[in-house]
């Protein structure tokens, strides 16, 4: 896997409201698991037991996802939103003893709004892995 981009630089600009409005935006083009993967970094974000410090890596993360100015433009056709779900993923190893059952069906039940079965298999895979250290 290549190196990550520094997206600890993009906790500026992460808002609520971007958030928001990129995923819906980009959800079908971006596929399932990088929307899973943000929604329950956004909902893990949310939580009182989420600690200072995973917060300030969630931000950077949803931050650079939502930022137009990073590594790979999102413009670009599959590679575009590569890097954003490498930071995902990256971010969600990082907190995923943060994340509550609750927080996972939460995400899922907002992302069966947007997704058929087949891609809710898909991004159920996410998970192969992830609580592993």
């Amino acid at each position: 896997m290549a190196e990550l981009p520094d997206f600890m630089k993009y906790a500026n600009r992460f808002n609520a409201a971007d958030f928001t409005e990129k995923i819906q935006r980009i959800a079908k083009r971006a596929g399932a698991k990088l929307v899973y993967a943000a929604l329950i970094l956004y909902y893990t974000l949310q939580s009182d037991r989420t600690s200072a410090a995973d917060k300030a890596i969630i931000i950077a993360a949803l931050g650079y996802m939502i930022s137009p100015l990073d590594v790979i433009p999102d413009a670009i056709p599959i590679a575009g939103l590569s890097d954003d779900l490498a930071v995902l993923l990256f971010v969600l190893k990082k907190v995923w003893t943060e994340v509550d059952p609750e927080i996972q069906q939460r995400a899922h039940e907002k992302l069966s709004r947007w997704f058929d079965d087949d891609e809710i298999e898909e991004a159920n895979q996410l998970f192969d892995g992830t609580n592993e250290n």
